[in-house]
């Protein structure tokens, strides 16, 4: 249409050659990104050939242009295709690897991706808190993410602190609130973990894959939540860097309507936060406003409206419509409803 695009040749650094196989994936992205995480844990536990390879300025250009999105991770495929969005990623890669899908068919796969999206698009929220709201980490993590560039990492830390408003993390109230919220997660987790060898039975899910992103790419690693952590969930950290990676192709879920008692911890907390913040969103963006304010924790808090998470709830809603389509009442409509998380499926 008139415009005149840089030719660019392919990225030849991306693995060592000797790793390279018809069927490698490579995965573009940062140490410390929570989605680059989620997509790395997903790709062992497909057991796929592949491997990591930073986002630098030198092939940033490429990527970007190739995969029409400035975000991380963008996944290289073995057709040389380059992709990004984890979830839509997952459901493919699913096709790929049989008997090792991410998310399952039926009522438990839309338990997976009701959880996943609250971890997804509301807990992010405590990843940008800890590592943006405490100088000890920004300060750390912005020369990380700006290669040592220190005028980049001072705009990084600027920008930290948008975000954190933006999601409603700037107040003392809503940081503690955050804190408190992961901390009753991970030690839903720990009781969890005593029992079964994943979060929600003894295969894993993409609800792990983004558990496991985020205390291998925040929690655990960042000064201020890996001391609050380290010490008081053990076994969570002993799965972390260990038993989680063991998975040997085996194992089943817990059936619903019981499924694990961690699933009701987290449905729990979406009835109380997530539930309220998505339809606001939702509501938000068809007035055309730019943020909304909803009671949160025990304030008003402000924030900003993002059309990817409507985005991202709408998908949920089409696949629970796919669910549905067969008129027979499933166990997932009783375990929904008795959260009061019913209408987040609804377009």
């Amino acid at each position: 249409h008139g415009h005149t695009y840089p030719m660019f040749t392919p990225l030849k650094d991306a693995v060592n050659p000797q790793l390279k196989t018809p069927d490698h994936y490579v995965v573009y992205g940062w140490q410390r990104s929570y989605f680059t995480h989620k997509l790395m844990a997903a790709l062992t536990f497909y057991g796929a050939d592949w491997s990591f390879a930073a986002k630098t300025q030198a092939n940033e250009a490429e990527i970007r242009f190739r995969s029409g999105t400035h975000q991380i991770p963008v996944l290289h495929t073995p057709e040389n295709w380059m992709i990004a969005d984890t979830t839509p990623l997952l459901q493919l890669l699913d096709l790929r690897f049989p008997g090792r899908e991410m998310f399952p068919e039926g009522d438990m796969g839309m338990v997976v991706h009701m959880l996943e999206e609250y971890f997804d698009e509301w807990l992010a929220r405590t990843t940008v808190h800890w590592r943006w709201n405490y100088p000890e980490n920004h300060k750390l993590l912005s020369m990380d993410a700006a290669q040592g560039n220190r005028e980049g990492a001072a705009r990084l830390i600027e920008w930290g602190a948008k975000v954190c408003r933006a999601t409603g993390v700037s107040s003392e109230t809503q940081q503690r609130a955050a804190e408190e919220e992961y901390h009753r997660i991970m030690a839903a987790a720990e009781q969890q973990l005593q029992s079964t060898a994943f979060l929600l039975g003894d295969r894993p899910t993409a609800v792990d894959c983004i558990v496991l992103a985020g205390l291998r790419a925040h929690f655990l690693y960042d000064p201020a939540p890996r001391r609050e952590l380290i010490d008081r969930y053990p076994l969570v950290v002993d799965w972390v860097n260990t038993k989680a990676d063991q998975w040997s192709g085996d194992g089943a879920l817990a059936p619903l309507p019981d499924c694990t008692p961690f699933v009701h911890v987290i449905l729990s907390e979406m009835a109380n936060t997530y539930r309220h913040f998505a339809l606001a969103n939702k509501s938000a963006l068809a007035s055309g406003d730019k943020a909304f304010v909803i009671p949160m924790y025990g304030e008003e808090v402000s924030y900003l409206s993002r059309p990817y998470i409507e985005k991202s709830r709408r998908m949920l809603a089409e696949r629970y419509r796919h669910l549905c389509a067969d008129g027979c009442q499933h166990s997932f409509d009783t375990l929904s409803d008795s959260y009061g998380l019913a209408e987040l499926f609804t377009v």
